[in-house]
């Protein structure tokens, strides 16, 4: 079973062991997360006549860790570090988001200079004892901290990630002098790494969601018993994988994107098998529209990632509105673009689309439950793109004339334009932002969109992808079966993964490759141990190896795959080859230094098998509930109001058909506009590729 929460919909597919796929959509409900998915898996259980001990595993993707951190709902988390350090959160990297602003307030530290203490001690770059640690600071420290509240500690000592000894007997301290049940963690143990101001910040988001991550899967875990599913919970992490709720626990850090990932990992996977190795998503739900992207069937990652500043722009040249998160993470860009997104007009008479969201509450005004702010949905049912009887099978009914009243009075009416055209602007304005998203794993990565494949899915995906493609000029669309819920059916794909990484620092020509070697094989132990805890066998396991390599003077580092037998020289070819493709050009006079190791564990879950010929039948095709074949669809004053067919995915079986044309399913609409076509691979994805102009 795979569980994925959004801002707007909870999303639950079973796949059986005979390879049946049943799924279910309903609203999320974000007083209490937890709630929703009971009441989803509870229906879907009795619908399909499954009894709660046949599931065999639970896979689940949530936004509770970044909810967090954007909503300040964290624990209240004090800070441990070496004398004189006690700012580097406030001082962090001398970047803003927005250039020219000279008035901009960077985002307030996860935690305030009152509860950030230093201890006396120093311990050198090259790991050696300049100044052994003063127990009496440590202990006069941790007095010091009880009765302020304290709900989590980060302990962050100067280059631990070489010698982690004072930041463990700090730990160590603290678990017998504070209560037990505040949560302490380490940076030699979430982020072993060099740069003080990133490890810093992620140790500390680890210690601030530790508490409400830790609570939020006991409560789930309680639901899911109570309802009579018993099996171990797992949950997807930032980087594609998914981990143990018992070593989820020790580092809830891993989880912050754990929502968006699982989409990436199902496009990857599904794509390679169909033929398409080289694509870009497009995850469009109630509240974002988030983009990534596939190169040779390989999930791209960084980790350079920032969170808690709304709304992500996954770039080099936007960082500094949030708090820097140093860990592994799939490489999505994320817009405030999507179904739930208000429409407004601002005092100069601009039209805007988000990045404020109706959400699941009280949502867009034609799902009439309160929401009065026309949103980007409403415009969508304007347009006739949607239809007001069928969305989720009709379980949801939409109020077509009260989205019109309220677009006419609070948009067309201000801007003194035809309600249609006014419909289509902000259609097209907010494609353009979710076109920003995916410039920026794109163009800004040294990619061109135009030769990539646009993989559109998510509630909103299908019916604007051919406006995405549009204005970046891709030509061929890929949407795969029941959309609305595909991070959900991601989950299903994703392997139980653990990721070790350590500094190893120096210029390449310097290193013995046995050195570079028995640091290799450490961390390989390391993982080879996290996954026989989780109960794989030696023969099940396998490891990846990367390294983080730069040019010497450089700030970043980029990361490359790294072959065995290990060669210093091939490793150096690697990285010219990948400084190359992404930024355009190579400097093979230029000394080389080596940053990171990397190491990357992972194993099927049991029970994982046969999914690549589930993929391929994979589909829900719900029975008809509107038997009007054709709707009235406005594309746009060049092609005005067209009478428009309506099908079914099973429909489009025979061959190519020319659009317009619109293809409902129980979880998502396909808009085929003029000057495109569909058709049906072998593996049940619509295929849209756009019309040669004459």
């Amino acid at each position: 079973m795979g569980v994925d929460i959004g801002g707007t919909f909870t999303d639950i597919v079973l796949m059986g062991s005979d390879g049946s796929v049943n799924t279910k959509k309903i609203s999320s409900t974000p007083d209490d997360y937890g709630r929703g998915i009971m009441i989803g898996i509870d229906r879907l259980m009795k619908e399909n006549h499954v009894n709660p001990v046949a599931v065999r595993a639970v896979i689940h993707g949530t936004t509770v860790a970044t909810n967090a951190i954007i909503e300040k709902k964290g624990a209240k988390t004090a800070l441990i570090t070496t004398s004189g350090f006690r700012d580097v959160l406030e001082l962090r990297r001398i970047r803003i988001p927005e250039l020219y602003n000279i008035f901009y307030n960077k985002v307030p530290p996860l935690v305030p200079r009152r509860l950030r203490f230093e201890v006396d001690e120093r311990i050198s770059h090259s790991g050696e004892i300049k100044k052994p640690l003063d127990e009496q600071s440590v202990l006069a420290v941790l007095e010091d901290m009880k009765g302020k509240g304290i709900k989590a500690l980060a302990i962050c000592l100067l280059h631990s990630y070489v010698n982690p000894t004072h930041e463990q007997k700090i730990a160590e301290l603290a678990r017998t002098t504070l209560s037990e049940n505040i949560f302490i963690t380490c940076s030699s143990d979430v982020l072993p790494e060099l740069r003080e101001y990133e490890r810093t910040s992620t140790t500390v988001i680890n210690a601030y969601i530790g508490p409400v991550v830790t609570n939020y899967i006991k409560s789930l875990l309680e639901k899911l018993v109570s309802i009579g599913i018993q099996v171990p919970l797992q949950v997807m992490q930032s980087n594609g994988g998914i981990i143990s709720t018992e070593a989820l626990m020790v580092k809830p850090a891993c989880i912050v994107e754990s929502g968006p990932a699982a989409g990436v990992i199902g496009a990857a996977r599904s794509t390679k098998l169909a033929g398409y190795p080289n694509v870009v998503t497009l995850d469009i739900g109630g509240t974002t529209a988030k983009s990534s992207i596939v190169e040779n069937g390989q999930v791209t990652k960084t980790s350079e990632y920032e969170v808690g500043a709304g709304i992500n722009l996954s770039s080099q040249l936007v960082k500094g509105g949030g708090h820097a998160l140093k860990l592994s993470v799939v490489d999505v860009s994320e817009i405030g673009a999507g179904g739930g997104s208000i429409v407004s007009v601002d005092i100069n008479g601009r039209l805007h689309v988000g990045p404020r969201s109706a959400g699941a509450v009280p949502g867009p005004v034609c799902y009439d439950i309160g929401g009065d702010e026309p949103t980007l949905t409403d415009a969508l049912v304007i347009l006739g793109y949607l239809n007001p009887n069928y969305l989720v099978a009709g379980e949801i009914r939409l109020n077509k004339m009260k989205s019109l009243s309220i677009m006419q009075a609070r948009v067309a009416n201000v801007l003194e334009k035809e309600l249609l055209e006014i419909s289509q602007g902000v259609m097209v304005i907010a494609s353009a932002s979710m076109m920003r998203a995916i410039k920026a794993v794109s163009t800004y990565r040294g990619r061109d969109p135009r030769g990539f494949t646009l993989f559109a899915f998510g509630g909103s995906g299908p019916a604007l992808a051919a406006e995405v493609a549009n204005q970046l000029q891709m030509s061929r669309i890929i949407v795969p079966p029941n959309p609305g819920l595909f991070s959900a059916f991601g989950l299903l794909f994703s392997k139980v993964e653990h990721e070790f990484v350590q500094t190893l620092y120096g210029h390449c020509d310097e290193f013995d490759e046995e050195e570079v070697e028995r640091s290799f094989a450490a961390l390989e132990e390391k993982a080879h141990a996290a996954l026989a805890t989780d109960g794989f066998e030696h023969g099940q396991i396998s490891v990846v190896r990367q390294a983080d390599l730069r040019y010497s003077g450089q700030a970043y580092e980029l990361t490359i795959p790294v072959k065995t037998p290990l060669r210093i020289n091939s490793m150096i070819e690697g990285f010219g080859a990948e400084h190359l493709k992404t930024y355009g050009h190579r400097a093979d006079e230029e000394q080389v230094d080596l940053v990171n190791l990397r190491v990357i564990g992972w194993a099927n879950p049991p029970g994982q098998t046969d999914l690549d010929t589930t993929l391929v039948t994979y589909s829900q095709d719900p029975p008809e509930v509107d038997q009007r074949r054709h709707r009235e669809v406005y594309f746009g004053v060049s092609h005005n109001i067209v009478l428009t067919p309506v099908v079914s995915r099973r429909e489009i079986l025979e061959g190519l058909i020319e659009g317009p044309l619109i293809i409902e399913e129980y979880d998502s609409t396909t808009v085929v506009p003029p000057g495109w076509k569909a058709e049906l691979d072998g593996f049940n994805n619509i295929v849209m590729t756009k019309a040669r102009q004459k």
